[in-house]
């Protein structure tokens, strides 16, 4: 198997991973009950969808 020849130093390793980190997920605000939801999903605290009811939520 290959080898690399010179010993790859931590600054230039790191450089190479800085786009490899978590991201934040992005949140709307639910127009019903003004919670914070994801983007195109069903509010989880009221149930509505685009001004529909979609799940009933006791």
């Amino acid at each position: 198997m290959p080898l690399p020849k010179r010993k790859m130093s931590k600054s230039r390793r790191n450089k190479r991973r800085t786009h490899q980190k978590l991201s934040l997920p992005s949140l709307v605000e639910c127009p019903q009950c003004h919670e914070m939801k994801e983007p195109h999903k069903i509010c989880l605290q009221c149930g509505y969808y685009e001004g529909r009811e979609i799940i009933s939520v006791k």
